[in-house]
C-alpha cells in the first residue's frame, strides 16, 4: 500500500534479526511498522523520513547473516 515513510529505525551496518522494527510507513492514516523478515545485516537505506514509497519501493537492503 502506497503510503509515507515517519521513521527509518535503522542505519546501514546495523545487524538485524527476525522481527526487528526497520521503518514506519503511514498509510491511510494508519502507522505500520516493516520488520525484518530475515537475520542479517543493513546494506542500504534507500528512504528518509518524508519520503512517499509506492507498493514495490525496496526501502531497505539486507544482507543475510551466513
Amino acid at each position: 500500500m502506497p503510503g509515507n515513510v515517519v521513521k527509518v529505525m535503522v542505519e546501514e551496518g546495523d545487524e538485524v534479526t527476525v522481527g526487528t522494527s526497520i521503518v514506519v510507513v503511514e498509510a491511510m492514516k494508519m502507522e505500520n511498522e516493516v520488520r525484518s523478515g530475515i537475520d542479517g545485516t543493513v546494506k542500504k537505506v534507500n528512504v528518509s523520513a518524508g519520503d512517499s514509497v509506492g507498493t514495490s519501493d525496496v526501502m531497505v537492503e539486507i544482507e543475510p547473516a551466513a
